[in-house]
Parts: structure tokens; C-alpha cells; sequence
């Protein structure tokens, strides 16, 4: 069950990955490869089935080497004893052409194998590039909500573990698997060919190797997924505590928060104990099954030899010694294939593991956006007619097309933002704001104050559609906001938020990211609008100063100052700010307040204000409660209603 969060906000759900589909995680991850390297796959395939074959044929070679052995044997055979020159005369050309059709398969081997473990890291690794670029642009698609709801520690580890799980998956076990099962079935057909007695043998050792593998490696794959999850619940826990160490540090809360990792690490210990327990007893008991299969073999082998047995074999040959060494060789190579199948287990349950983790976030409810209305550059004529242009003209309006008649109407952006009886909950059963209706004429500045959790900020997520209204209408300008394009919608607002979010890169970087197209001259004029002009000059590098950890090497003012100047090159017509200047020392305020004057003027604002001062020259302050408004007026006509906003500001004042 979901649990609200603060302010009224989504809870964070418990980590978790939902139930496992296996097979259809393996399918889906063989149908992303084949689509993106389907003939890459098949020459993999190609060297993959000549490399096997080479290798398995070396029994082959033996049979045959032995025979021509026994040849050798018999024609030096003389009634003196044995003549070696007359017995290598008689073999002599066998001998080497069968040398050098075992240089010539070797080379091939060693060629086929080359080829494919080169083209597979380059399918691996191709892969992996195509699979972290549709992880990145789902997430960047996904709503706000799904971030509300999953810790970021849970999101990195989609391109952390799960992404090294299915590299191994990729380029190591599915491949050896592969390899394996050709081996085994060229030797299974080899041995028929030979004996089928002792094939059955074979067989029957095979079955039990295979039993032990199901219930160990089944046992031990549960354990692998159950350590894959741990990790990264650790890793998420891990990546809090780093975000949050100020804090921890500031409530002595150091060793609650060793306890709860000590928790973490210790599932995370005895998940990964579990399965490395099973793995670790598979090896060694199937080695010996196969000790012992291979002694089996050896004995009944010798029993067929002595009895002189009635040959069953698809090749009609006696049994001789010739056949039952090969053999011999070809069931430790059976057996080792099969130790190598239960040795991948744990790497395909990890990797299946992984892949379903991925294939989760790529099947995530995108954010849905059914709006057709647009931001487009305009003009507009002397009698008012307002016409799309190509060219950036600084006026701006919505293309509204009508589905009805086929026409298409252009309104002036201008920041008319009305709200006609909302109502919104970020869970249905928890409805946050009741019955909200106000308006923002353009270059009105909306002031909200209220305390925490009343709704304030809530109220602008709903203004760029972070959320969806549950009833009610919102209309930009006189239009539905549900029609406009939230890409479109979203460019035409500024928002100054009170947690800044710097990115690495330069002072000027991080000024530009308000709008991409922006000259240095217009960053400049900027900052200098927000008033950052000033101690970014005195920075080592000045404008050219790189910024790294979210701007770690500058104080919380100075980042908040970058924030505003990254609002104030975007240029927008409607401008949020969500506590803007909480940050800010009361000298430095001053100063911002008489930039953020500038850039309010002419432009719709709502502000959001825990600082009773920054907000009395608004247009209109409304003052929230439990998510409603319940006062509304100028500060000079709330003062004198001597109600809640005259509490709160009397209150200021006291504090101040």
C-alpha cells in the first residue's frame, strides 16, 4: 500500500523487483540482439559451430591415429621380431596426411574462435551502449512520480549491477552455453556411432549429473537473485547516506545509520553465503561424478573388450582398443561440458535477473501526453494578426489546431494562468488541494504562504503538469492546459526551485542550460539581471569555471544566484519561485530581490515564500491551509482582516 510523503507528496515504495518471468526475460533479451546485430549473431554462430567442431573432432583423430598405430604394429611384424623401419614405411603416408589434417582442423579452431570472441565483445559491448541509451531516454520520459517513488540508489543500480550482470549473460554464458551444447550433441553422435553400450552408460552418468545440477544450481541461482536485490538495496542506502552525510553528521546520527547498514550488509551477507555455499559445492561433486563416470566407462569398455561382446554401433564396427580410448576422452570432455553448463547457472540467473530489472524500467508508464497545441515563434501585424514565423522573434504564441474544421488559430503567450475548481491528490484516496480557483492576469505576481504542507508548492507542480488534475480545469492563456504539448508548455515557464541542481560543467554551462541557443553575451546579461555577475567575476576561472558535484565549490547563495540567472536566460513569460531566496543571507536577498524585480516586471510570477517580506508587494497573496484557500487579497487588505496571513506575518515579525 502506498504511503503519502511529505508535504503530502507520494511515499517511496519498498524496494523491489515485481515477480519473475524467466523465459520470456531471455526471449526478449535474444530478440533485442537479433535486432540489433542479427548478422554480427550469425557469423558469431558460424565460427562458433567450426570452432566446436574442431575441438570435438580431436577424438576422431585419436581413433584413427591408434588404428594407424596397430597398422604399423602388424606390418613391421617379422619373424625375427619387430622391424620399426619396415613397420613406419607401411604407415608413413597415413601418418602424415592425418598430422596434417590435425594442423589444418587446429588452425581452424583457433581462427573460428578468434573471430567470434572478437565480434562478440564488439556485439557485447555495442549491446550494452544500445541498451543504457533506451534505459536513459525511457527515464527521461518517465513522470516525476516514478522519481517520487523509487530512490535514486535503486535507479543507478539499473546501470550499475544489472547492466554488468547482462555483460557477463551476454558475452561469457550464453555463448559458453551455446558452445557446450553443440559439443555435446557432435559427442553424442560421435559415441553412438561408435557404442551404443557404452553411450548408455554414459547416458545414465549424464542423468545424475544433471539431477544433482537442478537441485544444487536451482538452489543456488534462487540465492544469486536474492543477493542481486540485496546489492542494490545496499547500494541505494549507500548512495542516501552519501547525499545525506551533513545531516547524519548534524544529529549525531552516525551510528543509527551504521545499524541499518549493518542490516543491510548482513542480508546482503548472508544472501550472497547462500549462494556462493551451493555454487561452491556444485563443481567439486559433479568433478567427481564425472571421476567416476569416466572409471565406469573405462571398465565396461574393458569388459566389452575381453567378452568380445556383439557389437551395437551405428558404424557396424567392432569394438577395439581404438574405440575405447577416444571414448574414454570423449567422456571427460562430456563431463567437463556439463560441469561448465552448471558452473553458467549462477551467471544466467543473475543475468536473467538483471535483464528483468531493465526490461521493468523500459516497460514504466511513460508520461502521457496527448496535447496538440504548440509554442511557436510569431509575428504579429499592426491590425494584431498574429502569424508563425521560422526566425526567434521574441514574441511567442500557441498553434491551435481544430480538429472540427480544420483550422488553425494562433493566441499570444502571455501567462493568463486560471484555476477553476481543482481538486488533486497524489494518491486517489488522498486529496491534497480541495476546490482551488484563482487567476494570474499577465504581469500579475501571485504570491502563496501558507505552512508546510498546505499545498503551496503542489500547486505549481500542477501549473507545468508535473501531476494531473483529479477535477477541475487549468487554462494558460484561455487554454485547457490538458491540450497544450507539456514539452511546449514546460518552455514557456521559468522555475527557480529551493533545492538548486547544478550540473558539471562551466559557470557558463550551467547559465545556458535555460536556453541552449543563448550567446555568452545573454548568460552575462543574465546573472548580472540575478546579480551573480559579481562573484562569478572573482571565481578562479571566472564565467569558465568548472562546476563539479552540484556545485560543491560554491556556497548555497551563490548556487541559488546560478539558479536565478538559468531562469533568467529562458526569458519566460510565467515565472515559479519556490522559495527562492531561502537560501540567500538577508544583504544578499536585498540585492536579489531588486534583480528578481527586474525580471518579474512585465511577467506573470507566483511565488512561493516562507519570508513574509519577499511577498508583500504581490498582486495578490493567497493564503493556504490543509489545501485550501482560505484568505486572498493584497498585504495591505490581509493585514487589515487581522486573520491567518496576519498571524504569520505579525509572527515574522516577532521572530525577525
Amino acid at each position: 500500500m502506498k504511503m503519502a510523503g511529505p508535504n503530502g507528496g507520494p511515499g517511496r515504495r519498498k524496494f523491489g523487483p515485481k515477480a519473475k518471468d524467466v523465459k520470456g526475460s531471455l526471449f526478449r533479451l535474444i530478440k533485442f540482439l537479433i535486432a540489433d546485430y542479427k548478422k554480427q549473431l550469425i557469423f558469431v554462430l558460424i565460427c562458433l559451430f567450426f570452432g566446436t567442431i574442431a575441438l570435438t573432432t580431436t577424438s576422431i583423430f585419436v581413433k584413427n591415429l591408434v588404428e594407424i598405430v596397430e597398422a604399423g604394429l602388424k606390418a613391421g611384424q617379422t619373424a625375427e621380431g619387430f622391424n620399426a623401419a619396415v613397420g613406419f614405411a607401411a604407415i608413413k603416408g597415413d601418418l602424415i596426411t592425418l598430422i596434417a589434417l590435425m594442423i589444418a582442423t587446429a588452425v581452424v579452431g583457433i581462427a573460428a574462435t578468434t573471430a567470434r570472441e572478437r565480434m562478440m565483445a564488439t556485439v557485447t559491448q555495442g549491446f550494452l551502449q544500445k541498451m543504457r541509451g533506451r534505459m536513459f531516454s525511457k527515464m527521461q520520459r518517465l513522470p516525476i512520480r516514478y522519481f517520487d517513488t523509487h530512490t535514486h540508489g535503486e535507479i543507478m543500480s539499473y546501470y550499475t549491477n544489472d547492466i554488468d550482470t547482462l555483460r557477463q549473460l551476454i558475452s561469457q554464458s550464453l555463448l559458453s552455453f551455446l558452445t557446450c551444447a553443440i559439443t555435446l550433441l557432435t559427442l553424442v553422435s560421435i559415441m553412438l556411432y561408435y557404442s551404443i553400450w557404452m553411450s548408455l552408460v554414459l547416458f545414465l552418468g549424464v542423468f545424475v549429473m544433471f539431477r544433482i545440477t537442478k537441485y544444487i544450481g536451482g538452489n543456488s541461482a534462487k540465492f544469486f537473485i536474492r543477493q542481486q536485490k540485496s546489492l542494490a538495496k545496499a547500494e541505494g542506502y549507500v548512495e542516501e547516506m552519501m547525499h545525506g552525510q551533513k545531516v547524519v553528521k548534524v544529529f549525531c546520527h552516525e551510528e543509527e545509520s551504521l545499524a541499518e547498514f549493518d542490516r543491510l550488509n548482513e542480508q546482503l551477507f548472508e544472501d550472497a553465503r547462500q549462494a556462493n555455499r551451493f555454487a561452491n559445492i556444485l563443481m567439486p561433486i559433479l568433478n567427481n561424478v564425472g571421476n567416476l563416470l569416466y572409471v565406469l566407462i573405462a571398465f565396461v569398455g574393458g569388459v566389452l573388450l575381453v567378452t568380445k561382446a556383439p557389437s551395437l554401433s551405428l558404424s557396424g564396427q567392432a569394438l577395439s582398443i581404438a574405440i575405447v580410448i577416444p571414448f574414454l576422452n570423449m567422456t571427460k570432455q562430456f563431463s567437463q561440458n556439463i560441469s561448465q553448463i552448471s558452473q553458467q547457472i549462477n551467471a544466467v540467473a543473475m543475468g536473467l535477473a538483471g535483464a528483468e530489472r531493465i526490461f521493468e524500467l523500459l516497460d514504466e508508464e511513460v508520461e502521457e501526453d496527448n496535447g496538440y497545441v504548440t509554442l511557436v515563434n510569431a509575428k504579429i501585424d499592426e491590425d494584431g494578426t498574429i502569424h508563425e514565423c521560422a526566425e526567434r522573434t521574441g514574441v511567442w504564441a500557441w498553434r491551435h489546431p481544430h480538429a472540427a474544421d480544420g483550422t488553425v488559430t494562433y493566441t499570444r503567450l502571455q501567462g493568463d494562468v486560471v484555476f477553476d475548481d481543482v481538486d488533486f491528490g497524489y494518491v486517489e484516496d488522498k486529496i491534497v488541494l480541495h476546490n482551488v480557483s484563482l487567476y494570474a492576469r499577465p504581469g500579475q505576481k501571485v504570491a502563496f504562504v501558507g505552512a508546510t504542507g498546505a499545498g503551496k508548492t503542489t500547486i505549481t507542480n500542477l501549473i507545468n503538469r508535473f501531476y494531473d488534475i483529479a477535477d477541475g480545469k487549468i487554462r494558460y492563456d484561455g487554454i485547457n492546459i490538458n491540450k497544450i504539448r507539456k514539452s511546449d508548455l514546460r518552455r514557456s515557464l521559468g522555475i527557480v526551485l529551493q533545492e538548486t541542481n547544478l550540473f558539471t560543467g562551466t559557470v557558463m554551462d550551467n547559465i545556458r542550460y535555460g536556453r541552449l541557443d543563448a550567446t555568452d553575451e545573454e548568460c552575462i546579461e543574465a546573472a548580472k539581471l540575478a546579480n551573480a555577475h559579481s562573484f562569478i567575476t572573482r571565481l578562479p576561472d571566472g564565467y569558465n569555471t568548472m562546476l563539479v558535484s552540484d556545485g560543491a565549490n560554491l556556497s548555497q547563495g551563490q548556487r541559488q544566484l546560478l539558479s536565478i540567472a538559468r531562469a533568467a536566460v529562458a526569458d519566460p513569460p510565467v515565472m515559479i519561485l519556490d522559495e527562492a531566496t531561502s537560501s540567500i543571507d538577508t544583504r544578499t536577498e536585498a540585492l536579489v530581490q531588486k534583480g528578481m524585480d527586474s525580471l518579474m516586471k512585465g511577467r506573470t510570477v507566483f511565488v512561493i515564500a516562507h519570508r513574509l517580506s519577499t511577498v508583500q508587494n504581490s498582486d495578490v497573496i493567497m493564503v493556504l491551509e490543509q489545501g485550501r484557500i482560505i484568505e486572498r487579497g493584497n498585504h495591505d487588505a490581509l493585514i487589515a482582516e487581522k486573520g491567518k496571513y496576519y498571524q504569520l506575518y505579525t509572527g515574522a515579525f516577532e521572530l525577525e
